[in-house]
């Protein structure tokens, strides 16, 4: 088991997790959609109607997975890098099982 777990997490691309885009990042146009200057516009919407959070970005469909490493598992106190490995698993499971 040791020695295929560590293969299975060494595996390209490193880590179990991605972040990919949802919306087109095609060119630079889309970028400044995205980013500067086209992101200022959500940013007041919500600065006014804070509710708007919901209708502008991935709030409410978005989960952090936060350790300081000092409970991981069965594991104890290995530290906040030592734990990665549980996190990014975590993330797979709630990805994988949502509901």
């Amino acid at each position: 088991m040791r020695e295929k777990s560590l293969q299975y997490h060494a595996l390209h691309p490193k880590g179990k997790i991605e972040v990919v885009p949802t919306k087109p990042t095609e060119d630079s146009y889309d970028l400044s959609l995205a980013y500067s200057p086209g992101v200022a516009y959500p940013c007041l919407e919500i600065k006014d109607s804070p509710e708007l959070v919901y209708e502008y970005t991935n709030k409410g469909n978005l989960v952090g997975i936060i350790t300081n490493g000092t409970a991981i598992l069965g594991l104890g106190d290995i530290g906040a890098l030592a734990g990665k490995p549980v996190m990014e698993g975590k993330a797979v499971l709630l990805k994988n099982l949502r509901g």
